[in-house]
């Protein structure tokens, strides 16, 4: 990140008084926003009417249907494992569960260690926590993404550990075959967090195959939205055939599924493993399934507003923060929602200034390193960091969060980078 003393600041401020990048706009009023920022993506209309009809049948448990492929989880199942590429999938009551389900299916013991990104959201710790696992965090750089030399360090320094689960924190995804070369190296099972990258590809495939196993969210905010929701996927069969009895596939309804191995996988499973009655229901499932065909489309949609939003701020206030670059390997990104990293000579006080004029303006901004922020790991009380993560806090301390609802207008965008670049200089100007 490029470095400013406050004495260059002051200057940069002043030019930019002087040209048409100011404080204040032309028309000599500030922008205001009157949208809704957590406005999420709506249910297609076909989605609301399979919901209804599923209600008027009152059939909205996965197990209350004949044959397998009756039964719209086992559609939508189908239809995400064909879009991720993946062989097995599951579907769940929300990805915490099926990150959780990660670690179980996967040999994690009470007391193992797993290495995560020091910056995700809690859930992530969370699930190695309800999984009996204990959480080691590596460093995230100003890209926002693990940081290779220091998942090294850390695998080398714990021996024992022999889960690596990584998290692509906002659809941003780090080094992968650093990472995989890494857990080669050490023998450490390599899992993925793909709650934010439903469509992000790494070198023309779906983020999740470089582990063995990954997770994606239909959390509300998330590309496909069911209010709560996630998907296991995989190739290895018997995780699968475990994920699936964890779930909640008891005596023979294993044979309910479709995107799992055959009985013979199964074996004695619904007697050996626990039933955590995590499945997916009917309903769930219903207003999913028509948004998975409509993914590339809204994708490129997110992309080109993304890439214009960010041309935006870079040309206005450029001198004053940084975007996070895509790491190469990404082939195709999905920007669903903004972050920036402020110059670390804009003080807390102005940071925190710049973040109430946004406000005040009708743009909430999220600092990840304000101290009641879920992102924040100095908020894990339940799975505290016992090492020093100096690179993530300082990190943390200027890296700003907006959602980019697919439901406004394009005008709205302007509108934000308005909000934004005006909100900044004035507090620069100060």
């Amino acid at each position: 990140m490029t470095k400013f003393t406050n004495t260059t600041l002051i200057i940069l401020a002043s030019l930019s008084s002087a040209c048409a990048f100011s404080a204040v706009p032309k028309t000599g009023q500030r922008t205001v926003i009157t949208r809704d920022i957590k406005t999420p993506d709506p249910v297609p209309f076909e989605g609301q009417q399979a919901a209804l009809e599923l209600m008027q049948t009152g059939r909205m448990y996965r197990y209350n249907i004949g044959k397998g492929e009756e039964s719209v989880v086992s559609q939508t199942e189908i239809d995400v494992a064909a879009y991720t590429g993946h062989k097995y999938c599951v579907a769940l009551n929300s990805c915490g569960s099926a990150l959780m389900l990660l670690l179980k299916t996967s040999g994690l013991q009470p007391g193992g260690e797993v290495i995560s990104n020091a910056f995700t959201f809690g859930a992530v710790p969370s699930a190695i926590e309800h999984a009996g696992g204990k959480a080691v965090y590596v460093e995230s750089n100003y890209d926002h993404v693990m940081d290779v030399a220091d998942l090294e360090k850390k695998l080398a320094a714990h021996p024992n550990c022999k889960h690596v689960l990584v998290s692509h924190m906002r659809g941003k995804v780090a080094d992968m075959d650093g990472i995989k070369a890494a857990c080669d190296k050490y023998g450490a099972v390599l899992l993925e967090d793909c709650a934010h990258s439903l469509g992000v590809r790494w070198r023309g495939k779906h983020t999740g195959h470089m582990g063995i196993a990954c997770a994606i969210s239909s959390q509300s905010y998330k590309m496909i939205n069911s209010g709560e929701g996630g998907f296991f996927l995989t190739d290895d069969p018997l995780m699968a055939a475990k994920c699936a009895v964890y779930a909640g596939a008891y005596e023979g309804l294993s044979s309910k599924h479709v995107t799992v191995p055959g009985p013979e996988v199964f074996g004695n499973l619904p007697n050996e493993l626990p039933n955590y009655s995590l499945r997916m229901s009917n309903l769930a499932a219903a207003v999913i399934k028509p948004q998975i065909k409509t993914l590339d489309e809204r994708i490129e949609k997110y992309n080109t507003r993304y890439a214009k939003l960010t041309r935006n701020l870079e040309e206005r206030i450029g001198k004053y923060m940084t975007i996070p670059q895509n790491t190469p390997g990404v082939t195709t990104p999905v920007h669903d929602s903004l972050q920036f990293n402020l110059s670390h000579d804009i003080s807390d006080q102005q940071v925190q200034k710049f973040l109430n004029e946004c406000a005040a303006h009708g743009l909430p901004v999220e600092l990840f390193g304000h101290k009641s922020n879920a992102r924040n790991f100095v908020n894990w009380g339940f799975a505290p960091a016992e090492e020093p993560l100096p690179m993530t806090a300082k990190m943390l301390s200027r890296a700003c969060d907006v959602r980019m609802p697919l439901m406004w207008d394009d005008s709205d965008f302007d509108d934000m980078a308005d909000v934004i670049c005006e909100s900044l200089l004035k507090v620069i100007e100060e």
